[in-house]
C-alpha cells in the first residue's frame, strides 16, 4: 500500500479515512508502536467516528501479532484514555526525571483512534508512552513513520486482549481532585457535538448533581456530526449553544470537541470566552489548592493572563503551543496547570494531561467560591483587545519570518522565539507562528485599544500577504 508521509503530524497521525487512514495502515501502526516502544501492554481506545471500530480492530490485530497484550477500553474520550493509560501503568505525574530523559518506556504504551476536532471524513491515532509522553515530532514520530512505511515486521507469540470500562474510575478521579462540595450547581447547557462527551459527560454530570439544572445538546454519538463540526473554537459551531443559553436564561454554556479533550465556554449573556482568559480564571482555582505553583500559558495568550496568575500568587511561565511541548515543559518546570488559547487545559494531578471535565468543574468551583457570574469573573481579565487567531496561507514561511524580524526586531522591547516570533511593544504585541497541523501561519495580536489593534492587525497582515 502507498503511504503518504504527510499523515505523520507533529502531534499525531491524521488523514482522510477513505484513502489515507485505512485498516491496513492501522495494523502497521499497531506493529510500529510495539516495535518502537518495546511495550508489553498497549492500552487502546477509540472515538465514535464511523471508521473507528474497524480501525481499532486492525490496530489491535497488529499489536497482538507483535506479541504485546492489549487493554481495550473501547469507546472513550481522549481524557478518559489518558486516565486509563496513567492508571494501567501507575503513572503518578512525577516531574523527575521527566519525559524523554530515560529513553523509551518499555513497559507499555497507549493508542487512541481519533481525529479529534476534524470533520467526519478524517481519522487518525494519538500515541503515548506509559508515562503519557506523547509520541510526536522529536519524540518518536519519525521512527513510527519509518517503521510503518518500511513495513518489515516479524510475528511473535500472539498477545492477549482484555476489554474493560473505566468510566466509573474516571469519574472517581475527578471527585478526588475537585470535591463535589466545591462545585456549584448553576443552570448549565452542555453541547457534546455528537462527540465523545456524550459518552463520558453524563457520569460527571450525575456525580456532581448537575442533572436537575442542565440541558444536554447533541449527546447522541454520531461520527457524521449532523449538527455542527466538533470544534468549539469556531463561532459557527457554538451558535446553537449560544442560542440555547440565551433561551434558557442559563448561567453557563459548555461545548466539547469530537474527542472531548478541548472545551469551550459561553457566559450567561451568550458571549464566548476565549481560551487564554479561561486559563487565567482556572489558574486561580488551581492556585487555591496549590499556592505559589507554576502555571504555563501559551505564546498566543493575552498579557492579562500572566498578570492574573501573578496576582493570584502563581508563577506564570510562557510556553510553546501544542500538547507534546506543553507536557514536556510541565515536567521541566514542575507546573501544576497549563492552558492554551485553543481551549486545551492540562493538570498535573491528572497525569499532566488534558481534562475538559476538570476544566469545566474548576469553572463551576470559581463561580461558587466567588459568588459571581462567569461574565463578572472574566471582566477584570478581559482588559486588552485581542485579535484572536487569524490564519494566512503563505508560500515561504522562512522568508516571512526573516522579513518580520527585519521590520520589528530593532523596534520591539523584546523578541520571544519559543514558538515563531512574538514581538513586545509598550502598548501592543503580536505573535506569528507556523501551524503544526495545517499549511498556514497564524497571527495573534493584542493592543490596549481597539483602534490600535485594528490598525496593527492590518499593518502586520499586509506584510504577511506578500509572502
Amino acid at each position: 500500500m502507498k503511504i503518504d508521509p504527510k499523515i505523520f503530524k507533529a502531534y499525531d497521525i491524521r488523514g482522510l479515512a477513505a484513502t489515507e487512514i485505512t485498516p491496513e495502515l492501522s495494523e502497521l501502526v499497531g506493529r510500529a508502536v510495539v516495535a518502537h516502544t518495546g511495550a508489553k501492554v498497549v492500552v487502546v481506545g477509540r472515538d465514535m467516528r464511523e471508521t473507528s471500530p474497524q480501525l481499532a480492530a486492525a490496530l489491535i490485530k497488529g499489536i497482538v501479532a507483535s506479541g504485546s497484550d492489549v487493554v481495550d477500553i473501547g469507546l472513550t474520550s481522549t481524557p478518559m484514555f489518558y486516565y486509563a493509560v496513567g492508571q494501567q501503568f501507575d503513572y503518578r505525574g512525577e516531574t523527575s526525571p521527566g519525559f524523554a530523559s530515560r529513553g523509551f518506556a518499555s513497559e507499555g504504551a497507549g493508542v487512541m483512534v481519533t481525529a479529534s476536532h476534524n470533520p467526519k471524513e478524517y481519522n487518525g491515532f494519538k500515541m503515548v508512552l506509559s508515562d503519557l509522553e506523547p509520541i510526536g515530532e522529536g519524540s518518536g514520530m519519525e521512527n513510527i513513520r519509518d517503521l510503518v512505511i518500511a513495513g518489515n515486521f516479524s510475528d511473535a507469540p500472539e498477545g492477549n486482549v482484555m476489554e474493560t470500562d473505566v468510566r466509573e474510575e474516571y469519574v472517581a478521579k475527578h471527585l478526588e481532585i475537585v470535591p463535589r462540595r466545591d462545585v456549584g450547581q448553576p443552570r448549565t447547557v452542555f453541547d457534546a457535538g455528537n462527540g465523545m462527551a456524550g459518552f463520558v459527560a453524563p457520569g460527571i454530570i450525575k456525580a456532581y448533581g448537575l442533572e436537575k439544572k442542565c440541558r444536554k445538546m447533541f449527546f447522541e454519538l454520531d461520527g457524521t456530526f449532523p449538527n455542527h463540526e466538533p470544534n468549539p473554537v469556531k463561532p459557527e459551531n457554538i451558535a446553537a449553544l449560544v442560542a440555547m443559553v440565551r433561551k434558557d436564561g442559563a448561567d453557563l454554556g459548555v461545548a466539547y470537541d469530537g474527542d472531548a479533550d478541548r472545551v469551550g465556554f459561553v457566559d450567561e449573556t451568550g458571549a464566548p470566552v476565549r481560551g487564554d482568559l479561561m486559563t487565567a480564571l482556572l489558574a486561580g482555582e488551581v492556585l487555591q489548592q496549590h499556592p505559589g505553583a507554576t502555571i504555563l500559558y501559551d505564546v498566543r495568550s493575552s498579557r492579562a493572563v500572566p498578570e492574573a496568575i501573578a496576582s493570584a500568587g502563581g508563577k506564570p511561565v510562557m510556553c510553546r503551543v501544542g500538547h507534546a511541548f506543553i507536557k514536556k515543559q510541565m515536567h521541566e518546570t514542575d507546573a501544576w496547570f497549563a492552558g492554551e488559547l485553543s481551549t486545551h487545559y492540562y493538570f498535573r494531578d491528572f497525569f499532566m494531561a488534558e481534562s475538559s471535565d476538570l476544566a469545566m468543574l474548576y469553572a463551576l468551583a470559581a463561580m461558587k467560591r466567588m459568588g459571581k457570574k462567569l461574565s463578572e469573573l472574566i471582566a477584570p481579565i478581559k482588559k486588552y483587545f485581542h485579535s484572536e487567531e487569524i490564519n494566512f496561507s503563505v508560500n515561504d514561511k522562512n522568508a516571512l519570518m526573516k522579513r518580520l524580524e527585519e521590520k520589528y526586531g530593532s523596534l520591539a522591547s523584546e523578541t520571544i522565539r519559543i514558538d515563531g516570533l512574538r514581538f513586545e511593544f509598550s502598548s501592543w504585541w503580536f505573535n506569528v507562528r507556523a501551524s503544526n497541523t495545517e499549511p498556514l501561519v497564524r497571527l495573534n495580536l493584542e493592543a490596549q485599544t481597539k483602534e490600535e489593534m485594528d490598525a496593527r492587525v492590518e499593518e502586520v497582515a499586509e506584510i504577511i500577504r506578500r509572502f
